[in-house]
């Protein structure tokens, strides 16, 4: 359907890797769990591509994916633990992310985040950030039943802030994120400038578009679609 100009009034964020850069503190935790291994730490720019895919991709990539499941499920509890005790250290918005905010909230449009990341661990970063009053709404991996790729997530967030998902736009930097987006009928962007792996093309997602910095993301506020 040709949407008109203006005709987007949300914009729904992903969080890690798309909202907020919190590699420092995702990669500092997974740095400390190895350090209470004897292990030394691993170079951020490794660690950078895995931190959208979750604790246990972390947790692999600092352990080796063949280790016992049990095992790897006890070092990513323990992981989880060590983030949430330094959550807010280095995290901090992406670069023009406040002022791409700023223009969307001046605007009169909506914007919330919908992320795997549970809510224990979002609320407190977003709190931390000085975003939690400011977003619209908040949907987390453990807000409904089902997780991205599922479109229920983006969906929800929909019901929350009363909009129709045809003139939301989804921004995030994973192939979940699009095949989310894509199911529930929603413009879908991809954040190039997120944690995206040498091994991913972007290009094969399916997304509607893609950005290389957050207020490029105005453009799509004002184009036909």
């Amino acid at each position: 359907m040709k949407r008109s100009a203006n005709a987007f009034d949300s914009v729904l964020f992903d969080l890690d890797g798309t909202l907020i850069d919190t590699a420092p503190d995702m990669g500092g935790a997974l740095n400390a769990l190895r350090a209470e291994h004897d292990l030394p730490p691993l170079d951020a720019a490794s660690i950078r591509p895995h931190v959208s895919h979750g604790g246990l991709a972390l947790v692999k990539l600092g352990f080796g994916a063949d280790r016992d499941p049990a095992l790897l499920e006890s070092l990513r509890l323990r992981f989880l633990e060590l983030y949430r005790d330094a959550i807010a250290v280095g995290s901090r918005p992406f670069d023009e992310m406040h002022a791409l905010l700023a223009e969307i909230e001046a605007r009169g449009l909506h914007w919330g985040v919908v992320t795997n990341k549970p809510g224990w661990l979002t609320d407190p970063l977003l709190a931390a950030l000085d975003l939690a009053g400011r977003a619209a709404c908040v949907v987390s991996g453990d807000t409904t039943a089902n997780k991205k790729p599922h479109p229920e997530p983006l969906l929800y967030a929909c019901r929350l802030i009363d909009r129709d998902a045809a003139n939301c736009l989804y921004v995030g930097d994973a192939l979940r994120d699009i095949q989310a987006g894509r199911a529930a009928g929603m413009t879908t962007v991809v954040a190039n400038y997120g944690y995206i792996g040498p091994g991913e093309n972007p290009a094969e997602w399916g997304a509607h578009g893609a950005i290389d910095a957050p207020l490029q993301l105005l453009d799509w506020l004002q184009r036909d679609a």
